[in-house]
């Protein structure tokens, strides 16, 4: 046990030394952290050009040499002295943060905890100047081109008890040149190079974001992301945004910028999300490099030691702006906009076509609720299946192939959707026409490109969620939602529990387009049901309607698990595997995947169709060669 503080002790003024300690505690907390505060030191000096080298994790030695401005000889004593900086001189400029470093407590820390040395070079003086230790060293001259070069070793020698805490030589490095990828994203107007123990690992040129996004994050992501740039008022986010045909099992292709400072916060981090959370399944991250640029003024970077963390004015703002701007690009995700998608996950990444399909083709009904409370979005007469639910394939047919108004889509003839000779000459039908269907689960389209493959439920899925949604929006914007009432109501036995639900909920339960009415303590009544429910299994709906709105609230429903719910129905309603279509009806579906937004993905992020292209076929049959 820790010994106790004597009573009697006097308050009296800590030494230089340890204060310098207990600042290095916040700011050094391991290599990495050191790495990131010499290269924002380099970076807010104007250098183009910056050289990281480790040894030993950093732990050994962190040199960071840069092309920027450097620092006069009569400066080098402050720039290691504590609470000394050129980047803030008053609480205005302290309110008003435009560099990435300014508290004046970097060097000052790093040589509180290592040896330290500071070579730097103006472009007016004749040679270099260094400076070693702390700002009580001596300034002598040096030799050393235009820059700055602050060599950084035995990180810790002086506080053993920190020391003993870092990780292995390799963590600590994977730490240090997270680090240098980061920064080195958000700077692509600047050269990084980085070697560890001697040997070069990385070096990127100067280069646009594009490029260096595709260096840093791999091909993978430079082959399936979406360019982003939008402002509005003082606000501006650009940057890319993965498909979501490109998502990965763990959050590590995620970075953020905050007026070119990396952060990890939670409302940017909520507002891309949200703006994936109806094209990406639950347990996938997207990958992205955005930027966020605003007035300094409207956020506080001081609210965190690492400054990781930032604060806005207007918070609320900002994650709308993000959220839409996100979801906009997303939203162009369909076929007029992209010439092809990426090829399909391999089954291993998410966790089999097999649970996959058990997971999305056979979830209860119950979590489909939320998704009806809008008129049908289906002319009259048609009809589809899903777990009780009848469906007709002549339906379908009629409904895509844009039946005339005023028929009843179900008894509309199905006239065969035939390309004029012209259209394969353009973009007008950037799918293609049908050629085939694939064992019931793939339609094999031709179109200016080659061959396109498509996963008809999981196309079918992404049209009806989107007008799903389309219609939910518009019961919430005044407009009646349809429900149908039952000319016999179905009763069943129900537990007080369920009763007890029914009765007080009823308001919520009409909203949602139920009339359940208790008959008697054990013994509930379907009066109505959703339209687009209404050949439904009554008994199942509403046990399962209770039970959503027992454990999660009516408005909950309505509102937080509104996309859940909705991809769900659309999941359990659209076209299953195994049933054959013909022709219109293939063709009819190609169309409606052309206008849909978000075309691409089903909701829960798997492609809806791939391009392979002549070119590719002819590799596939060596041909030319």
């Amino acid at each position: 046990m820790n010994a106790p503080i004597s009573a009697h002790r006097p308050i009296q003024a800590l030494p230089d030394q340890l204060i310098s300690q207990i600042a290095a505690g916040e700011v050094v907390e391991r290599p990495s952290a050191v790495v990131k505060e010499l290269l924002e030191n380099a970076l807010d000096a104007g250098a183009t050009q910056i050289t990281v080298r480790l040894e030993e994790g950093g732990v050994k030695r962190i040199a960071i040499t840069d092309n920027g401005r450097g620092i006069a000889p009569d400066q080098l004593p402050l720039a290691l002295a504590r609470h000394a900086t050129s980047k803030i001189a008053s609480l205005t400029d302290l309110e008003n943060v435009a560099t990435l470093g300014f508290r004046g407590e970097a060097l000052a820390s790093i040589a509180a905890v290592a040896a330290v040395a500071v070579t730097s070079r103006t472009a007016d003086a004749p040679h270099a100047w260094e400076i070693v230790g702390s700002h009580h060293g001596t300034v002598a001259p040096a030799s050393g081109a235009p820059g700055t070069t602050i060599d950084v070793q035995d990180l810790y020698f002086n506080t053993p008890a920190r020391r003993k805490f870092l990780k292995s030589e390799q963590t600590e490095y994977g730490h240090c040149a997270e680090v240098v990828r980061r920064i080195a994203l958000a700077r692509p107007d600047v050269a990084f190079s980085l070697s560890h123990n001697g040997r070069t690992i990385d070096h990127w040129n100067v280069s646009e974001m594009a490029r260096r996004s595709a260096h840093i994050l791999g091909s993978d992501f430079a082959e399936a992301r979406l360019a982003i740039d939008e402002s509005a008022g003082p606000l501006r986010v650009h940057g890319y945004a993965g498909l979501p045909t490109a998502s990965k099992a763990r959050a590590d292709g995620q970075f953020f910028y905050v007026n070119g400072r990396y952060v990890r916060d939670k409302l940017l981090v909520h507002a891309v999300r949200a703006a994936y959370q109806d094209v990406l399944h639950g347990d996938r991250f997207p990958s992205y490099v955005l930027a966020l640029d605003l007035d300094p003024s409207l956020v506080d970077v001081n609210v965190h030691p690492s400054k990781i963390e930032v604060r806005f004015r207007d918070s609320r703002a900002v994650h709308q702006f993000v959220f839409h701007a996100v979801q906009r690009a997303l939203a162009k995700t369909s076929a007029t906009d992209h010439g092809s998608v990426p090829a399909p996950q391999m089954a291993a990444e998410v966790g089999g076509a097999s649970t996959w399909r058990r997971e999305h083709e056979q979830t209860s009904f119950g979590a489909q609720l939320s998704a009806t409370y809008s008129p049908s979005p289906y002319p009259p007469g048609s009809r589809y299946d899903g777990p009780g639910v009848a469906q007709s394939m002549d339906s379908y047919g009629a409904f895509f192939s844009g039946a005339s108004g005023g028929t009843d889509a179900a008894s509309a003839p199905v006239t065969p959707y035939t390309a004029p000779a012209q259209s394969m000459s353009h973009d007008e039908y950037p799918l293609g026409f049908a050629l085939a269907q694939l064992h019931g689960i793939y339609i094999l389209a031709q179109n200016i490109k080659g061959l396109v493959l498509v996963d008809m439920h999981a196309a079918h899925e992404r049209i009806l969620y989107e007008q799903l949604k389309n219609a939910l929006d518009a019961r919430v914007g005044g407009q009646e939602m349809q429900v149908q009432a039952l000319l016999i109501p179905v009763t069943f036995f129900a537990d007080p529990v369920e009763v007890g639900t029914a009765q007080e909920n009823r308001e919520t339960l009409k909203a949602l387009g139920f009339d359940i009415a208790a008959l008697s303590p054990t013994t509930l009544a379907v009066r109505s049901v959703p339209a687009l429910l209404k050949n439904a299994d009554a008994q199942t709906l509403a046990r399962d309607v209770l039970r959503d709105v027992r454990e999660f609230g009516g408005s909950r429903v309505l509102i937080e698990r509104r996309n859940e719910l909705l991809g769900t129905l659309a999941c359990h309603t659209a076209v299953r595997a195994n049933r054959i279509l013909n022709q219109p009806e293939m063709n009819a579906l190609l169309r409606q995947m052309e206008s849909t937004e978000r075309a691409d993905q089903c909701n829960h992020g798997r492609p809806t169709w791939v391009q392979l292209d002549i070119s590719s076929l002819d590799k596939l049959f060596l041909r030319g060669q």
